[in-house]
Order: C-alpha cells, then sequence, then structure tokens
C-alpha cells in the first residue's frame, strides 16, 4: 500500500502542492480564531479549595477579576469623576471607592483607622474595580484598556488581571519575531550544512506548511496557552526539521539508481515512511508525557506539540516531495560546498579511547544529577515578566504605598457566630506579615449600622450563604513565609468552618508549587518508559535502551544542573517540559547511530570498525540536526522579553548542543563497550530477522 502511495504521490506534484497551499489557508482562519489562554493559574485542577474559591469570587461575587486602581496626588473630584466614568466601560460590574465603602454618611475622619489604611495613604487613594467575566477574558482585556485610557501618569491600575493584559500585549508583539529570528537562524545553519542553497527554502516551506496545519487545528481543542502559542513553533520547526533531511538525502541516494526522478522519489518516500513512523513515535512519546501532568498546562503543550509532530511527518511525507520533484533542477542548479568536515578522524579517535569516555561518562553524571536536583526555581508568575511593563510598576507601587504584596480572599459560611469571627479576625491580624483584614463583619463590629454598609459593598463582601474576607500581606508570593501564613489561617478558621476556601494569587500560587514538584517526576518517568518501551521493542532488546536513555539522560542531567553551578533561577515549568522534551527530540541522535552500528554489524564487520563507520556516516545528520534545534531555539532567546519563554528556549537550544554532542563524543564509545552485552541479551543483534543460523554460526 505504502509503495503504490509513494508512487501517486509522485505523480500529481503540483495537484498535491495545491492542495496543501488550501489547507494552509483554511488552517490559517483556524488559527486566527484559536482563543489563547494567559492566565496559568486556571491550568490548576478543579478539586483544590484555591481553585473553587476562585470560582465562587467569580461567581457569585464576581470578585475574580478585580484590579486595584490607585490615584497618586489628585484632587478628590478628579477621583470621583473617574470612578464615575469608569463604571460606564463595558465589561466594569462594578467600581467601589473610599466614600463607596462607608457611604456619604461618615466623615473620613470618623473612618476605622484599618480602612483609612486600607484605602487611603498620604496623598493616595485606592479603589477597586471588578469586572463581570473572567480575568482572562478578552471582556475583561478590554475593558482593562478601556480603563487605562480614562487614566492620567498619576494614576496606577494593578492586580492580576492587568498582568494578564501585559502579558498578552507582549506575547502578540514579539511573536512575529520569535518567528522571524527561528527562521533567520535556521536558514543560515542549513546553509552551510546542507550542499544546496535552495534547500533550506524547500524545507522551511514544508515545516511552514505544517506549523500552520498544527496552529490551525489548534481550534478543535478549544483553546491554547499563550506559553503553547509562543514556542509551539520553534519547537516545530526545530523537532521536525530532521525528517525532511532524512527524506532529501535518501532522495539523492536513490536519484543515482533512476533515470526517472519521480521514481526515485517514490522508493525514498517508502523508504522514508518506514523510518520517519518509526524515529517520531519517541518524540510524540516524549510530548504526550507532558499530558500526565496534574497542572494542564502540561497537557496543553503536550498535545499541541505530538500533534504537531505526527503533522510534521505527513507533510514530510505528502507534501515535500512535490516540492523538491518541482523545484530539483533549481536546487541542483544551486548546489555548493559544505562546511561539514570527514568525521572519521573524530570517530576513530573516540574508538582508540573508549574506556576513558566511558569513565568520563560517570564522572560527570554525579555532579549533573546533583546539579539537576538542585536548581532554584521561582514560581511568581509575573517574575518573569519584564520591569517596564506599566502593570508590575503598578504592583510595585501598591506594594510599597499600601503594604499590598499579596492578597488571600478568604471563603467561609456567613452562618458563623459574630463572636466566633472576632476571635478568627483578631487572631488573623496578630498573624506575622499581616498587614490588613477587611470584612462585612469588620465593618459592623467598628459601630457602623447595617444599613450604613451600601449594597455595592454588601455585595462584595457577602453572597448566598458566603462571606468573604480580604486579608493583605506583605509576604511575597511563593516565599515559605507566605506558605505558611496561608497554613496559619487555614488552622485558625478549620475549627469554626471545616469547608473553609482560601484563594487568590498566593494560594493558588502555593498550590502550583506542590504540585509542580509531583508533576516534574511523574513526566519524567513516564516519559522515560515510553522511550525505553519503543526502542526496547524497536530493537528487541532490553540493554539497549538502557544505554541509550541512560546517555541521553546525562545530556538532560548537566543541561538541567547548568542553572545551578552558574547561580541561575529558572521557572517552574521549565524542567519539565525541558525533561521530556529533550528525551523525546534528541533521542533519536542515539536511535540513528546505534541503527547503523547493528547494521554494519550485520554486515560483518567487528564491533570497533562498525562503531566508525555508525558515527562517521551519522555526524553530519546529527550535526545538522542539532544545528537547526539550536538555532530555532535560540533566536528567541535574543528578543524574548518573558523569560518564562526564554529560559525555555535557552534550555531547549542548549540542550540540543549537549546532546549532540553527548552522541559524537560518548554515545561510541558507550555502545562500543556495551556491544558483547547486547549481543547476549537482543534478538537477532547481529543477524537480520528471517536468518537462519546453521549450528556452527550459533556457537
Amino acid at each position: 500500500m505504502i509503495k503504490r502511495l509513494s508512487n501517486l504521490l509522485t505523480r500529481k506534484p503540483k495537484l498535491i502542492l495545491v492542495t496543501a497551499l488550501i489547507l494552509a489557508v483554511v488552517s490559517l482562519f483556524g488559527y486566527l480564531a484559536t482563543p489563547i489562554n494567559y492566565d496559568i493559574l486556571t491550568y490548576l485542577p478543579d478539586d483544590l479549595p484555591s481553585t473553587q474559591g476562585e470560582q465562587l469570587l467569580e461567581d457569585p461575587f464576581g470578585m475574580a477579576a478585580t484590579t486595584m486602581l490607585i490615584v497618586e496626588g489628585m484632587p478628590a473630584g478628579y477621583s470621583e469623576d473617574l470612578i464615575r466614568d469608569i463604571r460606564q466601560v463595558p465589561g466594569v460590574s462594578q467600581a467601589v471607592s473610599l466614600s463607596d465603602v462607608v457611604g456619604v454618611q461618615i466623615p473620613v475622619d470618623l473612618l476605622p483607622a484599618e480602612i483609612t489604611q486600607q484605602l487611603y495613604r498620604d496623598d493616595s487613594v485606592m479603589m477597586i474595580v471588578q469586572y463581570s467575566h473572567p480575568a482572562a477574558s478578552e471582556e475583561t482585556m478590554a475593558a482593562i484598556d478601556q480603563v487605562r485610557k480614562l487614566c492620567n501618569k498619576k494614576c496606577f491600575l494593578a492586580g492580576f488581571s492587568v498582568v494578564i493584559k501585559d502579558t498578552r500585549d507582549l506575547v502578540d508583539r514579539e511573536l512575529p519575531l520569535f518567528i522571524l529570528f527561528a527562521v533567520l537562524f535556521c536558514m543560515a545553519a542549513m546553509m552551510l550544512t546542507l550542499e544546496s542553497t535552495l534547500l533550506p527554502i524547500a524545507f522551511l516551506s514544508c515545516i511552514g506548511l505544517a506549523i500552520l496545519y498544527n496552529m490551525g487545528t489548534n481550534i478543535l481543542l478549544g483553546e491554547i496557552s499563550y506559553i503553547t502559542k509562543a514556542i509551539a513553533a520553534i519547537l516545530q520547526l526545530g523537532v521536525t526539521m530532521d525528517y525532511s533531511i532524512f527524506l532529501y538525502r535518501r532522495y539523492a541516494e536513490e536519484r543515482e539508481n533512476y533515470e526517472d526522478r519521480r521514481d526515485a522519489m517514490a522508493v525514498a518516500v517508502e523508504a522514508a515512511f518506514g523510518a520517519l513512523s518509526g524515529s517520531s513515535l519517541t518524540t510524540i512519546a516524549g510530548f504526550l508525557a507532558l499530558c500526565f501532568m496534574q497542572l494542564s498546562l502540561g497537557r496543553d503543550i503536550g498535545l499541541v506539540m505530538a500533534k504537531g509532530v505526527a503533522l510534521g511527518v505527513l507533510t514530510v511525507i505528502f507534501v515535500l516531495p512535490s516540492f523538491l520533484l518541482i523545484f530539483d533542477r533549481w536546487i541542483q542548479k544551486f548546489n555548493h560546498r559544505t562546511i561539514l568536515p570527514n568525521m572519521s578522524r573524530l570517530s576513530d579517535f573516540v574508538v582508540r579511547h573508549r574506556k576513558a569516555f566511558l569513565v568520563l561518562f560517570l564522572v560527570i553524571l554525579i555532579p549533573a544529577y546533583y546539579g539537576q536536583s538542585h536548581t532554584d526555581m521561582y514560581y511568581k508568575l509575573d517574575k518573569s515578566l519584564p520591569g517596564y511593563l506599566p502593570s508590575i510598576q503598578a504592583n510595585e507601587y501598591m506594594k510599597e504605598t499600601f503594604d499590598m504584596t499579596g492578597s488571600h480572599f478568604i471563603l467561609m459560611s456567613d452562618d458563623v457566630k459574630a463572636t466566633d469571627m472576632n476571635v478568627i479576625e483578631d487572631r488573623i491580624r496578630k498573624l506575622d506579615g499581616v498587614t490588613s483584614l477587611i470584612s462585612y463583619h469588620a465593618l459592623l463590629g467598628e459601630g457602623l449600622p447595617e444599613f450604613f454598609i451600601p449594597e455595592e459593598v454588601r455585595s462584595m463582601l457577602k453572597q448566598d450563604g458566603y462571606q468573604m474576607l480580604m486579608v493583605n500581606s506583605d509576604f511575597e508570593t511563593a516565599s515559605p513565609e507566605v506558605s505558611d501564613q496561608l497554613n496559619q489561617i487555614e488552622n485558625i478558621i478549620k475549627p469554626y468552618d471545616p469547608d473553609v476556601m482560601i484563594t487568590g494569587e498566593p494560594a493558588l500560587t502555593d498550590d502550583l508549587i506542590d504540585i509542580a514538584a509531583v508533576d516534574f517526576r511523574v513526566t519524567n518517568l513516564i516519559s522515560l518508559l515510553a522511550v525505553f518501551v519503543i526502542i526496547m521493542i524497536s530493537f528487541r532488546s532490553v540493554t539497549v535502551p538502557a544505554v541509550l536513555v541512560a546517555t541521553i539522560e546525562l545530556a538532560i542531567f548537566i543541561n538541567q544542573g547548568i542553572p545551578y553551578f552558574t547561580g541561575s533561577e529558572i521557572a517552574f515549568v521549565t524542567p519539565t517540559i525541558i525533561g521530556c522534551i529533550q528525551m523525546g527530540a534528541t533521542i533519536d541522535y542515539a536511535i540513528l547511530m546505534t541503527t547503523r552500528f547493528r547494521e554494519e554489524l550485520q554486515k560483518g564487520l567487528d564491533r570497533f570498525e562498525a562503531i566508525k563507520v555508525a558515527a562517521t556516516t551519522s555526524a553530519p545528520s546529527i550535526i545538522t540536526s542539532a544545528l537547526v534545534f539550536f538555532c530555532a531555539c535560540s533566536g528567541v532567546t535574543i528578543v524574548a522579553d518573558i523569560d518564562m519563554i526564554r529560559s525555555i528556549c535557552l534550555m531547549l537550544a542548549r540542550g540540543a548542543i549537549i546532546s549532540g554532542c553527548v552522541c559524537l563524543f560518548i554515545m561510541p564509545a558507550v555502545l562500543c563497550v556495551f556491544e558483547p552485552l547486547f549481543q547476549k541479551t537482543s534478538l537477532n543483534w547481529r543477524t537480520p530477522r528471517g536468518t537462519r543460523l546453521n549450528p556452527e554460526e550459533r556457537a
């Protein structure tokens, strides 16, 4: 069937190319219509108390999307006019100023100190702006944009929703630059390592279609995260480019054997289908391992990238042959020499010093493992954003002026007795780091009659059998201090309300830290096991996958351990993503060399000569693939201002080079040393399948 399909594909290249372009146009509309989620905290599991509390904040309290507007040094009239205009903005559910909290009946001088300190400091006044849609929704983003337009330079709009807005704008502004730099860098790498000037253009055009198909079909997933949007195209470019290189090299080889180029391409497609489908399985397995993260951001990235690899293979098989056949004459016309040297001397050197390289493998493994397990990570999401963003500056101003580094929203039953509420609130106020507490009971407790409390404030603090306490803290989000503070608050309230829920950015981030630690171990184990099983089935061996996986794990440990030795701090999602992607994407280098090693052994060469041939012939493909992957990711690191995206791409770029070096210098030594063990523990290791051995050969 594959043979018939390959013949059909090579006979109608123009029709296939036109069809591919039509599908690309359809995919473009799908890409433009796919919603993007810019709030990572929404990927937390739904069964956590913090996420359930967040849902209550959204409905019935309507506070899931809440921002703080600080007006500095402006007359009271300006603030009142501003709050009145903000209430008219579509998407704003309510805006509460200082006078709204207590009503017009109470002079400011008679207000409780806790309320005035919360909403009024020196010559700065704080207003609370709530939105009628979720924090990361298009409606809320548009409303925030309108609120900002109403403000002057002495106004600071702070809060998590504003951070999401600035993140979205930054990603949308930088994404075209990510693509541009990745393409230019990949083009430069391929110009140096491929034998034709036009080949990179053909390859990039084909992969560009595959990327468009992938991004367009994301609409079937409902939405994708902004991290996926930012890095998916770059990863797909880097991971799948070697499939195009493999097909072309096989076509160039077969072209010498056939007069008709179409026949040569048909044979190349048939050979490539089996090789690429098998090779891509390990990469797909690495990405799908991310789907087992409790943080569903992993599933988002994993599904998109696994789909991208599959579409990349299909595009190489179905579309690239048409590109190559139509433009073959021009490709041949612009042939040139490459910079790749003959790798035989390197292979000889590695084989001669195989024991030394094996010792080097063991020596490096220990510090690399220690480093990767002790690398510092940060979990505060806005820490990855540049300091020049208005939202970051506003949050800093709010922190310095109002002592509001973080806010806890406590949702509990409104049936709790007033005397118990007095005890709860008094104990919370005395906790280290707590700067203020606002609640419906606290307002009444100051001697204000209930009818003095405006309806806007009542609905904000009390709804549908729940009451909300807003506790402000000067402890940093994601710090051990705020984690301990959250535990103490929960312990204070639990005896009075066992179903209490604490939410807000600090509580959500605290749960994120616990989940990320488990996700890192689980996904890396699943990725490792999946790749192990695929290689075991492919080579019909237990020892071969053990050696290959261990070698690539060394490369991963080195990559993840470098931040520890350089004193750097990385985003919490980085090691999990890197572990799965680097394993899935670069294990192909090891499989390529091992496959050729086995082929040479089956031809009758001894293990020393076989590994020299395998290393020498595999090196150009490994170097080219690693360089393309490196260039695709390193281009992003130059222009990305979001540290989370920059650190992921930096480690992927570095990981490609490290994996390539490990495969070139350590893998040949390891394969050569362990070959006798492979022979005893593998089926058909030295003998092709279907070959019968006589008794003498078995002996």
